[in-house]
This record gives C-alpha cells, structure tokens and sequence, in this order.
C-alpha cells in the first residue's frame, strides 16, 4: 500500500486532505441519514402507526369502516407486491408502536411502490394528494396481519426517494470540494516543494570551490530560511577548504625544502650503500607527501574534465611501468572516450599497478566496455586479501601485516587515494578474489 502513496511532498499533501475531506463528507452523509430517518419517523411511521392502532381498535369494537379519511381499508389478503423493495426500519418503527399500545399484530409488510405521470392510482387521488404523491415519487404501502385469520389492514403513505438524491447530492459536493481544495493544494505544495526541489538538486550537485551561485531564497518563510543556511554553509565550506589549501601550501613548501636540503648533503657520504640507502629513504617520504597532499586536495582537484580516450590513457601508463621493466601486460580495447580529469584517473590506475607488482610480482590490465559503464580491471597472481579485510584496505594508512609491510613500500595510502579518485569522477573500486589465486581491482565508472 505504501508503495502507491505519493512521495512527492504535493501529492502528499493532497493525498491527507482528500483522505480528511472524505472522513468528513463521510460523517455528514451518516449525519444526514439519521436526520432523514428521523424525519421519516415523524412524517410516515407514527402517523401510520397512529392510524393502524385506531383501525384496530375499530375493528375490536365492531365498528370498523373503511375510512377514506384515514385511508385503512381492511383486507382479506395481503395485497403488496413481494417483488417490491421493502423498508425494514418502517417495519421495525410500526411494530414497536403497536407492541407499546398493546395491539396485536402478526406480520408486518411493506413495499415502495414508484409512481409514473401516468399511474392509474394517481388519477383515483384527490387533486392535491396526488400532485403530492407525484412529486414525491413513490408510495410506501403498508400491510398489518390481525390475529386470528381476520384480514389485513392495508393504508398507503407518500413516500420520498430521498436516499438517492442525498446520495447523489453528497457525491457531487464531494467532487466540488476536491476540485476547490485540491486544486489550490496542490498549487501551494508545488510552491513550496518547487524551491525544496532545487536545494535538493543544488546539494547533490555541490562540489567544493566549484563557485556556484548561492541559491535565490523562494517559497515560504521556513522554505527560505533553510535556503539560506544551506548558502551559507557551502560558502563556510568553500572558506575552510581554502584555507585548508593555503595550509597544506605551506606544509608542503616547509617540508620539501628540508628534504631538498637533505638530498644535496647526503652527496658528501662517501659510502654509496649508504648514500643510496639514505636517497631511497628521501625519496619516499616525498612520495608519501605528495600521497598525503594529493589525498588531502582530492575535494578540489586543480584539473578541470576533459574528454578522455580511456584505452589510450590505459596504455600510457602500462608503457611507464614497461619502460621500467615492469612485468605489466594489458589487452587490445577499443577507443572509448569519456569525460574525465585524466591526471587524477592516471594516478588511481598507476596505483592500482603498483600494488599488484609489488604484492603479486605482476599486473595483468584490461578494459571492458559495458553499455552502462566501463570496467578497468588489474589482476595479479599475489597472496590475496582476506575477505572481512577487504574494505578496511581502502581506509588510509591501513596496511596488512601479512603482506602490505614497508619493505615492500608504501604507508597504506595508494588504495584509498585511488578509491577517492574514482568516487570523485563517480564510479567505485571493488576489489575481489582471483579465481586461481590472487587479487582483482575492478574501477567502475559510469558512461
């Protein structure tokens, strides 16, 4: 059931007043009802009952005559058609009566007959009565059973339809009211969900120093309030994030002068294993900074989107590694472009290969295009990575003992720069087991 329910804010709001204005035309027309059937008690069955209890009482003193002022005839058999509708409550009001006035009755019949213009009945009438009657509609006959095989007393009484008029009134004051409150309703939900719907889309799309234009504050006075506070926050974001540039300026700056300085007074150490040692060990912690500094300012990456033959960005970096004399192969793919900040993606595929030669001795790429997205895929022959470990890989400086230790370089940042690379252009890395042994890291980016 919830599933059919509105989502929209709109549709809800109409959907709680057309249930509220249901509930209500819902107790009116009850209300209405019993006002009717009490109408029709005063107006049909008291006087009926009155008149049945008088001929009865006749009819117990031997004085009984057809009345044509009380309109009671006294019958041998029940004259009312059973294929007519009967009135039960009518039934249930005139034996109540006679049950209180202590007159015996057995069965008590009755039926609504309908009246055309041209009803022979009409023309037997009095002009009045039956201008009455045809207005009416109807006439309600009425049969009382006496005790004791003495005939029935049979009258007739006007009778309104008015249960379907009421009926058909309500339904169409039901309609006039949906079509006057919902339609202004759902004017005002749009109005105020149609500001709503711009800051949604406005959050979604928000990317830090992108420099957007704040948001014009619309709608409702609550509406703009949150307009503003969302303008206001993303300018503080883009505030901190500058300033945090400015700070991570600085720390690089500060750092690589030293590292530098160190670098130019190790070529006075005569010993080259040490002196070797020593540039290797500089040469990592510059590594590490520009890992640390690159994660840092992920958020606010320096290179705009460009479009981007993937293949061909593929096999530049296959071709760096095999320069090197890396065991790094990679299969034919087609051209594929995408829009993309080709320096960034370089970097998460570099390593993403990194990783499989250092643990896997190896790195086998491939590029498979999908109608939806495409998959860049690195495989390695390596020791693997536990199952219930392989999302804690991607968490910074997290490193498994077992086989992620600084002999074999790094400081747990190459897989969680690589993942906010990927996230960053909207895909995800997975990372799953090789069948035959080994790790797979699959980038998923959407076309």
């Amino acid at each position: 059931m919830t599933r059919l329910a509105p989502r929209n804010l709109p549709g809800q709001i109409a959907l709680l007043v057309a249930v509220a204005l249901f509930f209500a035309q819902a107790i009116n027309f009850a209300l209405l009802l019993r006002e009717r059937q009490a109408a029709r008690f005063s107006q049909v069955t008291s006087p009926s009952t009155t008149r049945i209890v008088d001929a009865a009482d006749r009819i117990a003193t031997g004085r009984f005559i057809s009345d044509p002022r009380t309109r009671v005839e006294l019958l041998a058999e029940n004259p009312i058609d059973p294929h007519l509708p009967r009135r039960p409550d009518v039934e249930e009001g005139i034996a109540k009566g006679l049950r209180e006035a202590n007159v015996p009755f057995g069965q008590i019949v009755t039926g609504v007959r309908p009246f055309s213009p041209s009803d022979r009945a009409l023309r037997r009438m009095d002009p009045v009565r039956a201008e009455r009657v045809r207005r009416l509609g109807a006439e309600l006959q009425i049969a009382v059973e006496q005790p004791g095989g003495r005939g029935w007393l049979v009258l007739n009484a006007p009778w309104s339809r008015t249960e379907q008029v009421v009926i058909w009134q309500l339904v169409a004051q039901t309609l006039i009211l949906y079509i006057v409150v919902l339609i202004p309703v759902l004017l005002a939900g749009h109005y105020i969900a149609r500001p709503l719907n711009r800051l949604a889309q406005a959050a979604r799309q928000f990317r830090p120093g992108d420099d957007a234009e704040p948001l014009d504050e619309q709608g409702p006075s609550d509406v703009r309030a949150v307009i503003a506070a969302y303008n206001a926050l993303a300018q503080r974001v883009n505030v901190m994030l500058d300033e945090k540039d400015r700070m991570l300026g600085a720390i690089g700056h500060d750092l690589r002068t030293p590292l530098a300085a160190l670098r130019v007074r190790i070529e006075s150490v005569e010993d080259e294993d040490d002196r070797a040692k020593m540039a290797d060990t500089i040469d990592e912690m510059n590594r590490t900074l520009d890992d640390i500094l690159s994660l840092a300012r992920l958020g606010r990456p320096s290179e705009p989107p460009t479009e981007v033959d993937v293949a061909a960005l593929i096999d530049a970096v296959v071709e760096d590694f095999r320069d090197l004399g890396e065991p790094v192969s990679a299969e034919e793919a087609p051209r594929l472009t995408m829009r993309l900040r080709p320096s960034l993606m370089r970097r998460a595929v570099r390593n993403l290969i990194e990783n499989a030669i250092k643990y896997g001795g190896s790195a086998e790429v491939r590029l498979i295009p999908d109608a939806k997205c495409i998959a860049i895929e690195v495989a390695d022959r390596g020791p693997g990575i536990p199952e219930d470990k392989i999302d804690s890989v991607f968490d910074a400086f997290t490193r498994l003992e077992t086989s992620r230790n600084r002999e074999t370089g790094g400081i747990g940042l190459g897989l969680a720069l690589a993942r906010a690379i990927v996230r960053e252009a909207g895909g995800d890395i997975r990372l799953t087991e090789r069948p035959g042994g080994g790790l797979r890291a699959t980038i998923h980016l959407p076309r």
